[in-house]
């Protein structure tokens, strides 16, 4: 990203999202799926059911979906994906998302124009915006974030 921090205030889901998104098919298999991800280098890829955006698969899917239930390889991914997919439209404030994935303790959400996936962000783009500029920036930043945040439910 080469542009000046003013304010996180303006920016907003299309501005951090990574534009390519890899996809499977629903009919993919558990095993053609990861080492799809594998190849790739990725954590995460989105489902689709007729070129639209149906689920998502993490590694943690595979950790907690796959292997720790011995699910046979050849389990079609839809059987494992997490659905209903929780999406952000691009105009939304990359403050929306950050709650949005606090509230739902997720780590990616696909982002969805017109019912066509154009992108994703993940917590990993969050916090590299949050980490561009000087220590002074940085400060005013997280002040920020921590006036954002609401207090723990105790």
């Amino acid at each position: 990203m080469n542009f000046v921090l003013e304010s996180l205030d303006n920016f907003s889901a299309k501005d951090i999202m990574k534009h390519q998104v890899v996809t499977v098919d629903s009919s993919m298999t558990v095993l053609d799926t990861a080492k799809m991800m594998d190849d790739a280098g990725i954590g995460c890829v989105v489902v689709l059911e007729n070129n639209i955006a149906v689920g998502i698969v993490t590694e943690r899917d595979f950790v907690k979906r796959v292997v720790s239930r011995a699910i046979p390889l050849t389990t079609p991914i839809k059987q494992i994906m997490s659905s209903p997919l929780i999406v952000v439209n691009p105009e939304e404030s990359i403050w929306e998302v950050a709650e949005l994935m606090k509230q739902r303790k997720i780590h990616k959400v696909p982002v969805v124009h017109e019912s066509l996936l154009v992108g994703i962000v993940t917590a990993t783009d969050l916090t590299r915006i949050c980490s561009i500029g000087s220590d002074s920036e940085m400060r005013r930043i997280t002040d920020q974030i921590l006036l954002r945040m609401k207090p723990a439910d105790k």
